[in-house]
């Protein structure tokens, strides 16, 4: 459970119809099989002591005896263990009967949750048996196996040690209506929504109800437990699949497909889902009834999948819907301005490399969507000392492939003056060295820009921002950033994807051998001719920064968190020292360089992280790095 992390599982058991005694000892024979995984939260059918095709029977006290019983045998089962256990089961109180959700934790029955939507339509005939629940708000107890229990129309479970995990329980149709109790259980502080269901199987129904499940998860920022009736459910008139399903914000974290297993089972990570909610200060707030249990807090393993790379899609289709959309939202974005300032002219600075390749891409269509013709482009290369001939090359290459003006413009002699006029020997390597280029070709293209009316594209990336990888006043200036929210590792996606998808024959050949380039400011002189200044091994891979970024800055997780995350996700890639070495430097220059991203020229939003001091990011520039950088050290590899 450290981190956050609460492994759930859905089980649904091979029932005998109106066989309590041998249900009981199946529900028993999960809990024991979730308990052995790990497992915090199990949950089962609906109904599930007794079947739900009971029919009649279900108003035979037979029936509704044997079912009461099958609770307290299930419940002495669970003592000992510390597994929050959810079975359904038919209750009588106050004189009426109600279809329950009995919520049971170390051998005690925490509560009683009454279906407050019950359907009497097409194949569902509940109202011959069952109140609504909604007729129980403001009954607080009962008698139930011999002992005084909470009755929970309006209620949430909370663990005391870890009050991120506050649990809230609903019933089948409860999730298929609009207002749902979910709404209301996460308002008052649910982070996980466990559903008891009884969904017969019906051609398409399988996709239908994933779709709820995703879109309940993902509406009230929770994690949802599915747990659908199966085999031995009588078939009389109906088929029950045991389609389970685990979901966590909108995404499946798993499921048991129909008539399949029957057992689904993962981590839900409560702790991100509190912090999201604090984040969106939309989340309602509604106080309902706690009723509190306590934890002993263990390690989690996790099982569930962590992407290495969160900013791309990993199908095939998805990926190129994502690319197409990024483009889509660039180009605009930029044609925008372009009517608003009566902009007919861009121009960008062509380095070769991948930022700047992927910005002309994206002026090449904002020029059409305004009407203009590409020749109101100007790519502009200015080589200076660590310019490569592959790199001066694909600049030419790409700007006459694509159709749009291309011009060179050495800087050398300039950056020479500069050097002579600001004392500076022009042979040492040192910040001023490098920068005096960048700042010179951003000069360059500013004035160029002046002269012909035009507007400076930037093509920095959300990436380098993060690492401050750009010279002040520099290539961090332009008039407008098209590429400021695109991290890195996406970047290299949207130029394949235009190379495959879109571009013609020569733009195709220059764009794929730009991929194959070192990543590289060119700041410092070439050896051999081949690139001497290479970004990843200054900095670090970008994929992992990208991993680092997207998980601290999006959800908020402490550094300890994502180490462990990374660990995860990268397992095999790169061992535990060179993930903490590389999360150590990204912390130390996030909080650094923060007064980079402090003056950002304006750009369009792409995704969910964005650091633009007008969006997605607000943080001082002198903030203190300290209470991060502990608690990464609890986690030093050296030292544990």
């Amino acid at each position: 459970m450290r981190d956050g992390f609460v492994k759930v599982a859905a089980i649904s058991p091979d029932v005998r119809v109106a066989d309590c005694g041998y249900n009981a000892e199946r529900i028993c024979a999960g809990v024991q099989r979730a308990y052995d995984d790990g497992c915090k939260i199990v949950v089962f059918p609906e109904l599930s002591v007794c079947g739900y095709t009971c029919g009649d029977l279900l108003l035979q006290d037979v029936l509704l005896s044997a079912a009461e019983s099958a609770v307290e045998r299930v419940a002495q089962f669970c003592r000992g263990k510390q597994i929050f256990t959810v079975i359904g089961a038919p209750v009588t109180i106050a004189g009426k009967l109600y279809n329950c959700a009995v919520a049971i934790y170390d051998g005690a029955i925490l509560g009683i949750v009454p279906k407050r939507n019950v359907p009497s339509y097409a194949e569902f005939y509940e109202g011959r048996y069952f109140e609504k629940g909604e007729k129980l708000d403001g009954v607080d107890k009962t008698i139930y196996c011999g002992e005084e229990a909470e009755v929970c129309s309006q209620a949430v479970f909370r663990c005391r040690n870890m009050r991120d995990l506050c649990i809230g329980v609903e019933i089948c149709e409860d999730m298929w209506i609009a207002g749902g109790p979910a709404d209301r259980l996460c308002a008052a502080g649910a982070t996980v929504i466990c559903n008891l269901s009884a969904s017969d199987e019906t051609v398409g129904k399988d996709e239908y109800r994933r779709l709820l499940v995703k879109s309940a998860s993902g509406k009230c920022n929770c994690g949802y437990v599915y747990c659908d009736c199966g085999g031995g459910e009588s078939t009389t008139d109906l088929v029950f699949s045991a389609h389970d399903m685990i979901a966590e914000n909108g995404a499946i974290l798993d499921e048991s497909a129909p008539f399949c297993k029957g057992y689904a089972c993962s981590e839900i990570d409560v702790k991100k889902l509190a912090a999201e909610r604090i984040r969106q200060n939309t989340t309602p707030s509604l106080p309902l009834k706690e009723i509190c249990f306590d934890c002993v807090q263990t390690e989690t393993a996790l099982t569930r999948k962590i992407e290495k790379m969160p900013f791309v899609p990993q199908g095939e289709n998805d990926r190129a819907e994502r690319c197409e959309r990024v483009f889509a939202i660039q180009a605009n974005g930029l044609a925008k301005r372009m009517r608003h300032t009566d902009c007919k002219h861009l121009v960008v600075g062509l380095s070769g490399g991948l930022d700047s390749a992927l910005a002309l891409l994206v002026m090449c269509r904002a020029a059409e969507i305004v009407g203009l013709d590409k020749k109101c482009i100007t790519a502009l290369t200015m080589p200076c000392f660590g310019t490569t001939k592959r790199t001066r090359s694909n600049a030419e290459k790409l700007a006459r492939a694509l159709g749009v003006r291309f011009d060179k413009i050495d800087i050398s002699k300039t950056v020479r003056a500069h050097f002579k006029d600001i004392g500076h020997d022009g042979m040492t390597g040192d910040v001023a060295f490098e920068n005096a280029q960048a700042r010179e070709r951003t000069q360059v293209l500013m004035d160029y820009a002046n002269m012909t009316g035009g507007l400076v594209v930037g093509t920095g990336d959300l990436s380098e921002l993060a690492l401050g990888w750009a010279t002040y006043n520099g290539d961090h200036m332009s008039m407008y950033g098209v590429n400021g929210s695109v991290p890195k590792t996406l970047v290299r996606h949207l130029v394949r994807y235009y190379a495959e998808k879109v571009a013609g024959t020569k733009a195709r050949r220059v764009l794929l051998d730009i991929l194959d380039t070192p990543v590289s400011p060119e700041l410092i002189p070439a050896k051999d001719g081949e690139i001497a200044q290479k970004t990843e091994e200054i900095v670090g891979p970008y994929e992992l920064h990208d991993f680092f970024l997207y998980n601290i800055v999006r959800w908020g997780f402490s550094p300890s968190k994502t180490f462990r995350l990374a660990k995860h996700a990268f397992k095999g890639d790169f061992d535990d020292e060179t993930i903490y070495r590389w999360l150590s430097a990204f912390l130390s220059r996030f909080f650094a360089q923060q007064f980079k991203r402090s003056c950002l020229p304006d750009g369009p939003k792409v995704g969910s992280v964005d650091l633009s001091p007008r969006g997605g990011w607000r943080m001082p520039s002198d903030a203190c790095k300290a209470e991060w950088m502990k608690d990464l050290a609890s986690c030093d590899p050296s030292k544990n």
